[in-house]
Formats: structure tokens, C-alpha cells, sequence
């Protein structure tokens, strides 16, 4: 999907991809040349020979790309500061296909933040995705719970993917409806 806003880029490294939208994982040799399409929350969809694939965030440098800072928290941080830094994170979730967040896409159900015994947080999320077939399910929620992971403080990270009740394109925020031409 090359377009005008498209940026080229050579592989400075192997680097693990992701195809889009099946969601297998494949390497990609040093030296392949292609297009930046996206990079949105810190991960980067890219165009090589006809295909399209997602590279997560941790792997920016091989394309000659900084990861994005981590997240932190203001000292003696509550739960509800855990709860705002989570729900930040996930919406720097991006479907590789759709430049849009998971968050405004409608397809974070539910997300509660809990402290355990050991002073840490754990997370708990319901989620959805916009087509039961989708293959890049398990890539989303990977991407949200390794993001989630980052904050500081944070224990585990669960995520059930639920079909009940379906995903619909009313679930959609507006920003979300204006980016894919929906408003």
C-alpha cells in the first residue's frame, strides 16, 4: 500500500516481521528494501514486494528508528495514575491495516487495574476484534500486553479476546470514524 506519505527504508538488520493480516511471523533479512506505510504507537507497518507486515516497536532500529520512550509514573503514583498510564499505552495499539487505535476502534471492552499482595499491579483486559477471522489478534493483544508491561509497577498482563457481543463500526469513536472516512 505505497502512497505519497510513504518513506523507504533498508534493513539494517535482521529483524522478526509480522504479516499482515494473517499474523505469522516471518525474518526479514539485512539489506531488504521497502516503505514505511505506518508508524503509529511505535510500531511500523511496512510494504516489501507486494506484501505488507508489522514490525513491532522493539525493533525500530532496524529500520533505523527509535523506540519510543518509556512510559513513567509520578512518584507515589495511585491507582488511578496506573489506570490513565494503562489505557495511554493501548492507545498506542494500532492495527497494522486500519491507522487507528485499538482504543478508538472500540475494541477494548473492559481494562481493570488491580494492586496485588507484592505492592505491583495487575491487568485485566476484554477485548474484541473487528472480525473473528482476523489474524492479527493475537499480534494485537501481544502488542498491548508487551506495552502494558513497560510501565512501572506492572505485574501481569491478561487479555481474553471475546466475540459477545460483536464488534461493530458504532463502537467507533469519532476520531476513529474520521480517520477511516466514516464522518
Amino acid at each position: 500500500m505505497y502512497n505519497l506519505n510513504s518513506e523507504p527504508f533498508k534493513l539494517e538488520r535482521d529483524v522478526e516481521a509480522i504479516v499482515v493480516p494473517s499474523g505469522q511471523s516471518m525474518n526479514l533479512p539485512a539489506g531488504t528494501v521497502g516503505y514505511i506505510t505506518q508508524s503509529l504507537g511505535g510500531s511500523y507497518t511496512v510494504f516489501i514486494d507486494g506484501s505488507m507486515f508489522m514490525i513491532l516497536g522493539h525493533n525500530a532500529d532496524a529500520l533505523g528508528k527509535e523506540p519510543l520512550a518509556l512510559p513513567t509514573l509520578k512518584e507515589n503514583a495511585n491507582i488511578k495514575d496506573m489506570e490513565e498510564a494503562v489505557w495511554k499505552q493501548l492507545g498506542n495499539v494500532y492495527d497494522p491495516e486500519i491507522p487507528v487505535s485499538i482504543v478508538e476502534l472500540g475494541l477494548v471492552y473492559t481494562c481493570e487495574v488491580s494492586k496485588n499482595e507484592a505492592n505491583k499491579y495487575d491487568v485485566n483486559m476484554i477485548m474484541t476484534l473487528t472480525a473473528p477471522g482476523c489474524g492479527m489478534g493475537d499480534v494485537l493483544v501481544t502488542d498491548a500486553q508487551t506495552k502494558i508491561k513497560l510501565i512501572p509497577n506492572i505485574n501481569q498482563v491478561k487479555c481474553e479476546i471475546v466475540f459477545d457481543p460483536p464488534w461493530t463500526q458504532d463502537m467507533m469513536s469519532d476520531v476513529a470514524k474520521l480517520e477511516t472516512g466514516m464522518l
